[in-house]
């Protein structure tokens, strides 16, 4: 196969050389706004550097990955779609609804592929839990306790153009509470704090937020989130019902020190960041993604699926402007 990959910042760099090694992937073309960055790249990992995107799609690929800044992913799916290539994009499709449901049309009238990058999805430890909730292991399931922790913000400038927290950050907790519990989310109540540098204020974003949100099934679940945890990357979720209870990313390398007597210790190497924690899990979407342009798989997280998380963000970022519950309901989609 050949792929066309747009965008060599850091997570596009990670694609790079994955797709690279990829057995299937006879050849790579990376092309970024950045010329030199996508040529330094194209040269550590052996591909063939584009002048630009439209190079691209004009050299002949067989699929498209998209790790662009997150503006662009809609015109660029669109493109993709109408030149009839199969797409893998990193999230979001678009920073609000009307721009995600333009680019899931195109794709839905082109009849392509679009394989949306929730890693997590793919991570050893929630398919466990996927496997203890839907086999029955823990019972009825009542409460989920989502975590998501950055151990230091991202830079000023990347803020405004992010989404704010809901969107860029607990979207992944949004998509993953629905994969591994197979309901949907009914009602959220979203708060959150700028109380930390100045810079979320700046921007309209908050650096922590929390929130309750209500399952089609009476199950309640939090999902929390910070820009600001010193102790490093920390990524969890708990799980309890009637039987037993089962964590995810509880390891080794988990940021979080016992205060009990006889508890484990602190650990000596705690994640860094999201591609030490998630490169298996990063590797293994792509190489689904592979299979799908392949016509070997089904896809395993469509547009649709990247859809119902986006609408739980904005159901979240209401509630936080207005203080207030607010139904999935009132996310209304032209759709």
């Amino acid at each position: 196969m050949r792929i066309g990959l747009i965008g060599t910042g850091r997570i596009g760099t990670f694609h790079a050389d994955v797709l690279s090694r990829h057995r299937e992937v006879g050849s790579l073309v990376v092309a970024d706004a950045d010329a030199a960055r996508a040529a330094a790249v194209a040269e550590q990992v052996g591909a063939t550097a584009a002048p630009g995107v439209h190079e691209v799609f004009s050299w002949g690929v067989d699929a498209v990955v998209i790790a662009s800044a997150t503006a662009s992913h809609a015109e660029l799916i669109g493109r993709a779609a109408r030149a009839g290539l199969p797409t893998f994009c990193e999230k979001p499709i678009a920073l609000d609804l009307p721009g995600t449901l333009e680019a899931l049309r195109a794709v839905e009238e082109a009849g392509t592929e679009l394989q949306l990058g929730f890693m997590r999805r793919f991570d050893a430890g929630y398919g466990a839990a996927r496997e203890a909730v839907r086999s029955g292991r823990l019972g009825r399931l009542h409460t989920v306790r989502a975590i998501t922790s950055d151990p230091a913000p991202p830079p000023a400038a990347y803020l405004p153009l992010s989404g704010g927290l809901y969107r860029d950050c607990l979207v992944h907790d949004f998509d993953v509470l629905r994969w591994v519990t197979g309901r949907e989310v009914v009602e959220v109540y979203a708060v959150g704090s700028d109380a930390g540098p100045a810079m979320f204020r700046e921007a309209g974003d908050v650096d922590t937020a929390a929130v309750l949100l209500t399952l089609d099934d009476g199950t309640l679940a939090t999902a929390t989130a910070t820009r600001c945890n010193g102790a490093g990357y920390d990524v969890r979720m708990e799980l309890s019902g009637e039987l037993d209870q089962v964590a995810v990313g509880l390891d080794e390398r988990t940021p979080l020190t016992s205060t009990e007597p006889k508890g484990p210790p602190r650990a000596p190497r705690p994640w860094p960041g999201f591609l030490e924690r998630f490169a298996p899990a990063y590797e293994a979407e792509l190489d689904a993604f592979v299979q799908l342009a392949r016509g070997e798989r089904a896809n395993p997280c469509d547009g649709r699926e990247a859809l119902a998380a986006l609408r739980i963000a904005e159901a979240c970022e209401l509630s936080r402007r207005e203080r207030r519950a607010v139904r999935l309901t009132e996310i209304a989609t032209d759709d």
